[in-house]
């Protein structure tokens, strides 16, 4: 394997990829690094996972510090496209580090939050805009930004774009980039339109496939769990009461915001991701799962995509995905950049043809068995020793602190959640970046009950299964593979009942 120095990278850039421990290039970066370093055009084709932000970033950066173009008001040097708030994020905190080292000025815009911070740091001057194409849209619009100074262009996600809608916009804010800039597109598929804008847009792109988005990676391995109806909550909470991050998806916005309450009353620290959170919730979910402060994160499809977080070793799909797409996307914020993970269905006697259907066409050929809660398997899938956290009672004493946004995280207090800022809900740009405009207030309280007591102030209460019954693969946290068949007992009967019968009262799987 050739390093990034061989590939033609630069040595500031290579030296500030070591002292992140990056010394190895992917196969993907590997592939299109030589063609997109020489200024051609690249179009990448690789599944989730496989270390696209570094395949764009490098020669995008590269290219930046070489050029003599100095950095003006309002026209950014480049531009990368990204079709949810959370991988524009994501991008940036990858980026950011990197420009610094040459001295470049980066910059993400997203809708959901105010305008008036974007407009200003528009204003100052940035050498890389990283922003998803609604409320770019607008500040075009508004004579905050200019195109037309762009010399690179990337669009991550291309087909996932396509699957939002965003084509119309995106092809408006390509058409304002100048013809002779150097675009680079990285896609999983080119269905869906994807192939129209390479032809309208790319000059004699140079093509990398490097692994097919319709097969899944062999170090992840996939089951599916024959469960009853009623008993779908209590294998829920026995496996995700193993240690070690997890993203359960289900298919509407409500059931994962009802999921993760149940989840969190059975002793489960979970926190929700999904498009009726304001972006300051988002944000602090996002933060309690990367943290470990919540190991949980129950999500809908906005998850599917882009969002990387280290070692989720589980995934699980408490509510089946409607087409196999959505499967392998869903299933791949685990086993990332060659690490193991292993992924779970869970499937009702009703879903049997779906599912069957449904991992055919994705390629995979999962190891299907009967469970119930408490089922040696499960502790095998999942391996180590339960762990259940009951959250204190709020201290009346100091009511105030349960209003301050992110205070619970530090006290293990339960908090209302901060109220959304107005100021960019009404832009349109809150719907286009990935029509998950806030609909409602708050939606972050969630940390706050999944903290396990680091911090100031009462400590949750922990309680471990002791049962030995059963024993599993070794590994996990204390206690290594040894778990029973009484994974879950712990938790108190009526938190548990009432769990599995709210989880379980919904007519069908992703019905509304």
């Amino acid at each position: 394997m050739l390093t990034f120095s061989e590939l033609g990278v630069p040595a500031a850039l290579t030296q500030a990829l070591a002292g992140l421990g990056i010394t190895t290039p992917f196969p993907i970066q590997a592939a299109t690094l030589p063609d997109s370093l020489a200024g051609r055009d690249v179009l990448g084709r690789g599944r989730t996972g496989s270390g696209k932000t570094y395949a764009f970033a490098l020669p995008l950066l590269a290219r930046l510090a070489a050029s003599k173009s100095p950095r003006k008001p309002r026209r950014p040097r480049a531009l990368i496209l990204a079709p949810t708030r959370e991988l524009a994020t994501q991008i940036d905190a990858a980026l950011a580090p990197l420009a610094a080292v040459l001295g470049l000025r980066t910059l993400v815009v997203f809708g959901g939050v105010g305008a008036n911070p974007q407009i200003k740091g528009l204003a100052a001057g940035v050498d890389v805009l990283v922003a998803c194409p609604g409320r770019l849209d607008d500040h075009l619009r508004n004579g905050h930004a200019s195109l037309d100074s762009v010399e690179v262009t990337v669009l991550d996600e291309a087909d996932h774009m396509a699957d939002l809608g965003f084509l119309p916009v995106v092809r408006r804010l390509l058409e304002q980039t100048p013809r002779n800039g150097q675009r680079l597109l990285f896609s999983a598929t080119l269905d869906n339109g994807v192939d129209v804008l390479v032809k309208r847009f790319m000059n004699k792109p140079v093509t990398h496939s490097v692994d097919s988005a319709t097969e899944a990676p062999v170090e992840m391995s996939h089951h599916v769990l024959h469960v009853r109806g009623d008993d779908r909550f209590g294998v829920l909470v026995d496996l995700l009461s193993a240690p070690g991050r997890s993203v359960v998806f289900t298919r509407t916005k409500r059931r994962a915001k009802v999921l993760t309450k149940q989840l969190i009353g059975a002793g489960v620290p979970a926190v929700e991701l999904h498009g009726n959170l304001a972006q300051n919730a988002r944000n602090r979910n996002l933060a309690a799962f990367s943290d470990g402060s919540a190991e949980t994160l129950v999500a809908t499809d906005i998850a599917a995509r882009g969002i990387h977080v280290d070692d989720v070793a589980l995934v699980i799909h408490a509510d089946p995905p409607v087409e196999h797409k959505a499967y392998l996307h869903r299933s791949g914020r685990t086993a990332r950049a060659g690490a193991q993970g292993t992924v779970i269905t869970l499937m009702t006697d009703d879903q049997q043809a779906e599912v069957r259907d449904l991992t055919r066409k994705a390629g995979v050929r999962p190891t299907t068995n009967r469970t119930r809660p408490g089922d040696p398997l499960l502790s095998e899938l999942a391996p180590g020793e339960r762990r259940f956290v009951t959250a204190p009672a709020p201290q009346p004493s100091r009511p105030a602190q349960s209003s301050r946004a992110g205070q619970s995280a530090r006290t293990g207090q339960p908090s209302r959640a901060a109220q959304p800022s107005r100021a960019g809900q009404s832009s349109r740009a809150g719907q286009a970046d990935g029509g998950d405009r806030p609909k409602q207030r708050g939606g972050g309280a969630q940390p706050s009950r999944a903290n396990r007591g680091r911090g100031r102030g009462a400590a949750p209460l922990i309680h471990t299964s002791e049962s030995s019954a059963g024993s599993g693969r070794s590994g996990g946290s204390t206690g290594g593979g040894n778990r029973g068949r009484s994974g879950a007992a712990t938790t108190s009967t009526a938190g548990r009942s009432s769990g599995a019968a709210a989880f379980s009262s919904a007519s069908r799987v992703g019905r509304r």
